[in-house]
């Protein structure tokens, strides 16, 4: 039976975190099925450069997002996790609150009773105690929030490095080993 990961994009800003784990995953041996919500359609048209028909060709199985039937709506698809990259604020509220009214939903309420990682990268600033309750909710349900905070302590070269490097953390969370340099600690030339 082959690995499986499953994508979802919803429309927050920053779909090309959701991109982006598509391309790495493309390098690996998994099988990926991505959802992608129509304000995701919207939004990666808007503001990754790519057209939706290029992102759909990096999974393996796009599922629409309406079909509450696809075979990741059920706990007897065995996946290694999902990803909501990027996560809106009312994903990530619905999942919070048990309501599946989609397939990225319904998707991430499997992973969540199937006790399989779910990580969501929240896309929004600043968080206010709604979304940070959620996101409370969310952790004590046993999903990952992942904010795709960029680090700095590898010094990214540019903005496409520092995208990678989180996309590769947040990959990790789910067990999936892309090519990235690992941090090395501190140089003595650092130390205290």
């Amino acid at each position: 039976m082959p690995q499986r990961i499953v994508i979802g994009m919803t429309g927050a800003t920053g779909q090309i975190y959701g991109i982006r784990a598509l391309q790495l995953l493309r390098e690996t041996e998994y099988e990926v099925h991505l959802i992608l919500s129509d304000a995701g359609k919207i939004n990666v048209s808007q503001e990754a450069d790519y057209e939706v028909s290029e992102v759909s060709e990096l999974a393996d199985v796009v599922h629409d997002v309406k079909n509450i039937g696809a075979e990741t709506a059920s706990g007897s698809f065995r996946t290694e996790g999902m990803l909501i990259a990027p996560c809106s604020m009312k994903t990530l509220s619905n999942i919070a609150h048990g309501s599946s009214g989609d397939l990225i939903t319904r998707s991430a309420d499997v992973a969540l009773k199937e006790r399989r990682p779910l990580v969501l990268m929240p896309r929004e600033k600043p968080f206010n105690r709604i979304h940070l309750k959620n996101m409370l909710e969310v952790t004590d349900a046993g999903a990952i929030v992942f904010p795709p905070f960029p680090s700095f302590y590898q010094g990214p070269t540019d903005l496409d490095d520092m995208i990678t490097r989180t996309t590769a953390r947040a990959l990790s969370q789910l067990s999936v080993d892309v090519e990235v340099d690992e941090w090395e600690g501190l140089s003595s030339s650092h130390s205290p």
